[in-house]
């Protein structure tokens, strides 16, 4: 075919040579011998939904710069030595930039500057609805910026209820109504502000959001917990990339998921084996990013075995462990203090850890060991060395299965034809191709990859 072809992968029994004696245009082999399993990727957003007006959403081309992924909006007599403090930590502490005003911001008459800027540079809004928030004007004016800002472009509001009614919020009434008589009061020539105020009060309260004593029946930690998790999600930091084409994922992370036992305190160690090419790198990665939100910090070191191969690649897969957990930028200098780092920091933190392609049980050791972190952590090590996993004395192994008939077919078919399907014509090719991969996704889509847009005759010689 003029060109040599070959995909990467430990072994493949199916490998044929060209039976022709035409050594001008010799056939495809199709060789693999062990490569990084993710192709092509793709990410997700989880999105939050809201009752009120859907508000105008942003280009799918503009990628905005954001100074802060969070601003908070509360009444600062109420909230910023408790509630908002712990909140505000939570936030910080998992990677989340989150704006938070100083009081000397609030002087004068008008909204500063300052809190205008912060207000449109920031992604999300968490308003934090408290009994005295509607005597505040400055909240008030705060609350109708946010609200245009979600109506024009797009931003994500969170109201939270805290000790107050969602009606009370909505209807200005109770708390709310006391404030509002002594606004029109002062006011009385300038009712259009009062009224934008309102309106404003009305909108928020009407977003998707959280109440206090429904969602945690009054619990501050577990409350701040849930709101930390949703608004990780929608900032979405440290999601991984995963293939375009999942194909078949669906019941495979099922399975991890269910071997990973979510639900229980111990320390669980999970180990994903098989061939190289077979997919274990993109199922771990889907895993990961299902459910990194339940942990303290999280980690995904892809790659050891090529890591290790580069200088001190030991120490800085240490520092890289370290710095995705704590959030921090540490500079650990060698092997042994990385260790005595890492215990020492990661004890007690619920954390995931991801150790993708291991071949060194002794590397492991120094990485990561049960012990070291907290309850309900889990660690997942993906390798094609089943011993591997027997010398680490994991909870649960997990053997990848090759892709079947018809889920190889959608697989080749959407690199081939941008389709689920192949086209008529090529359906018995295509047959013939899907056979020869052997089940293998990296097999299948560098393949149909390959011979995409290609003739039937071109097909008929590069398919052996």
């Amino acid at each position: 075919m003029g060109q040599s072809f070959s995909v990467i992968r430990q072994s493949l029994k199916r490998k044929r040579e060209p039976e022709s004696d035409d050594q001008n245009e010799p056939r495809m082999v199709l060789v693999v011998e062990g490569a990084n399993e993710d192709v092509q990727s793709n990410s997700t957003t989880r999105r939050s939904t809201s009752t009120s007006t859907a508000a105008p959403t942003l280009p799918l081309s503009f990628e905005p710069c954001w100074d802060h992924d969070v601003f908070l909006s509360f009444r600062g007599e109420d909230t910023r030595k408790n509630f908002i403090d712990h909140l505000y930590c939570a936030l910080v502490s998992v990677g989340i930039r989150t704006f938070r005003d100083d009081e000397e911001l609030r002087r004068g008459e008008n909204i500063s500057t300052e809190l205008l800027n912060a207000i449109r540079g920031s992604r999300i809004f968490i308003v934090v609805f408290s009994k005295s928030y509607a005597s505040s004007r400055w909240c008030l004016d705060e609350l109708v910026e946010i609200v245009h800002r979600k109506n024009t472009v797009g931003h994500t509001l969170f109201p939270i209820f805290y000790h107050v009614n969602t009606s009370d919020v909505r209807k200005q009434i109770g708390t709310f109504a006391e404030a509002f008589v002594r606004h029109e009061e002062k006011f009385q020539t300038d009712m259009e502000k009062v009224q934008r105020w309102r309106a404003a009060l009305t909108e928020a309260a009407n977003c998707s959001g959280w109440d206090l004593e429904s969602v945690a029946n009054g619990y501050e930690s577990r409350f701040i917990k849930e709101i930390v998790e949703e608004v990780l999600c929608k900032v979405n930091p440290a999601r991984l990339d995963v293939a375009k084409h999942p194909i078949g994922m669906e019941s495979r992370v099922h399975q991890i998921k269910d071997l990973l036992n979510l639900g229980t305190l111990d320390v669980r160690i999970v180990g994903i084996y098989e061939m190289g090419g077979v997919g274990k790198t993109t199922l771990a990665k889907v895993v990961y990013n299902e459910i990194r939100v339940a942990f303290e910090g999280s980690s995904f070191l892809s790659n050891l075995k090529e890591s290790l191969e580069k200088p001190n690649g030991l120490v800085h897969l240490q520092e890289q462990l370290l710095n995705d957990i704590l959030k921090t930028n540490l500079k650990i200098g060698n092997v042994d203090r990385g260790i005595n780092i890492i215990e020492e920091r990661a004890r007690g933190k619920k954390v995931l850890v991801i150790l993708d392609d291991v071949d060194d049980f002794e590397n492991l050791q120094v990485l990561c060991e049960k012990q070291w972190f907290g309850p309900g952590s889990r660690i997942i090590v993906t390798t094609r060395d089943e011993h591997l996993l027997s010398q680490l004395e994991v909870d649960e192994k997990y053997k990848v299965e090759v892709l079947n008939y018809w889920e190889s077919l959608r697989l080749f078919s959407w690199h081939a034809f941008k389709m689920a399907n192949p086209s008529g014509d090529y359906l018995g090719l295509s047959s013939e191709a899907v056979h020869y991969a052997g089940g293998l996704p990296l097999a299948l889509i560098t393949l149909g990859s390959f011979l995409k847009g290609r003739s039937i005759a071109d097909w008929k010689r590069h398919i052996p």
